[in-house]
């Protein structure tokens, strides 16, 4: 008889509970976090019969992360990852008195696989490189968020008192989160400071920062900026103010610095495997933004049964909402949100790279789409042609994904 184990997990112990087909409770215990509790929890499979051949107990949990999770995907057992919603609405369809407890929560999970394991998806089948492409072009995405939020705070803390740092360094190509202002300000983190700095001292802090080309000019315009007189704070508050600003650039520094060195060991695994050339050869995509296009994606092909289904993972397909005569197609907001961002970099980095692309955004926008809808849209054909290049092992071509236009007869 077939048997379903559900694990509910906890930071240092988990609950199992096996059920047969007819829904009855076979066995349950609780392991601990470590190795002897995964050695209990593989002889308590194995006494109900896991050591059948090709045929391993399918394993529920409400996480796709951790070390029992990888230790149990490294034994090919099948492994899904249910979300915890689910799982409360599925203890609520059994039961109104809204008792909880870790065992029914480990039963609600093996039994939602007796009842529903063909509405889930296992957890897919990737190779080691994935998983370590997925590690690194994940927590390089972190690292840049978290530089943009330290940047935010950075800019709201000198509108208080220094205006003049922000019109210096808020222009094109040039933010806070850019070596020159990082370098600046870290030398002078006050109005005052600023003032006082020489154009020989801004022209080494520029050659610093890294800048080779238009150093006297740039040095200048700094000069002309930083001594402009401003509104300013009392003397003390701005001097406290000032170290506050020196805390920041030191942790927009290490953000900065973690976010550049886990793009470069995320491009050079991105590089390593093989749908890399293919993925690069579409129009907007590089090594980085590659490398998180595959982490997501991951080399899993039976993972999405045709195109559709990873447009609806990507959030890039509509979603509609009928009832009666009511009838509204929106966009989806359950997805992968690392997908859909990736996904407006590259739709964006798309129109600058291919006229095709290029022609399509203009056509959506043209019958009514805003610039984001125009670019999911986009998003949306490129992600269905980067599935068929994958699946039939080709690489991009921009007449066969954007065909010019038939000619209309006379």
């Amino acid at each position: 008889m077939k048997i379903f184990c559900g694990i509910d997990w906890a930071e240092d112990h988990h609950d199992v509970a096996l059920v047969n087909e007819r829904g009855d409770l076979v066995a349950k215990q609780r392991i601990s976090d470590d190795l002897a509790g995964l050695e209990a929890l593989q002889q308590l499979l194995a006494e109900a019969g896991d050591d059948e051949p090709g045929d391993p107990i399918p394993v529920a949990i409400e996480t796709s992360r951790g070390l029992l999770v990888a230790c149990l995907r490294a034994t090919g057992r099948p492994v899904y990852a249910i979300n915890p919603m689910a799982v409360a609405r599925y203890r609520e369809r059994r039961s109104v008195a809204r008792a909880k407890s870790d065992h029914a929560d480990a039963l609600a999970l093996a039994n939602v696989l007796r009842t529903d394991a063909d509405h889930h998806r296992p957890l897919p089948a990737d190779s080691e490189l994935i998983q370590a492409l997925a590690v690194l072009a994940r927590a390089q995405q972190d690292a840049v968020w978290n530089r943009q939020q330290l940047a935010n705070q950075l800019r709201s803390l000198l509108r208080e008192f220094f205006p003049a740092a922000l019109a210096a360094f808020q222009v094109k190509n040039v933010g806070l989160a850019h070596p020159e202002a990082r370098a600046v300000l870290a030398a002078a983190p006050t109005p005052a400071a600023a003032a006082a700095l020489s154009k020989a001292r801004l022209r080494s802090l520029l050659r610093k920062a890294g800048r080779q080309r238009r150093i006297e000019p740039r040095a200048e315009h700094l000069v002309g900026v930083l001594r402009q007189p401003h509104m300013r704070q009392l003397p003390r508050v701005e001097e406290a103010l000032g170290h506050q600003v020196r805390a920041l650039v030191l942790q927009l520094d290490a953000a900065a610095q973690a976010a550049d060195d886990l793009a470069a060991a995320c491009a050079e695994r991105f590089t390593e495997h093989e749908d890399a050339e293919i993925i690069t050869s579409f129009p907007g995509l590089g090594e980085l933004t590659g490398a998180r296009i595959l982490a997501e994606i991951g080399d899993d092909r039976s993972r999405f049964a045709d195109g559709r289904a990873l447009k609806a993972y990507a959030g890039s397909a509509p979603i509609t909402r009928a009832s009666g005569k009511s009838l509204i197609v929106h966009h989806r907001k359950v997805k992968n949100q690392r997908l859909a961002a990736v996904g407006y970099v590259w739709s964006f980095a798309a129109l600058s790279g291919s006229c095709g692309a290029r022609g399509h955004y203009d056509r959506r926008r043209s019958i009514g789409d805003r610039h984001t809808a125009a670019l999911r849209n986009l998003f949306n054909r490129l992600l269905g042609q980067l599935h068929h290049c994958l699946i039939t092992r080709q690489n991009y071509d921009e007449n066969t994904a954007f065909p010019p236009p038939l000619p209309v007869p006379a």
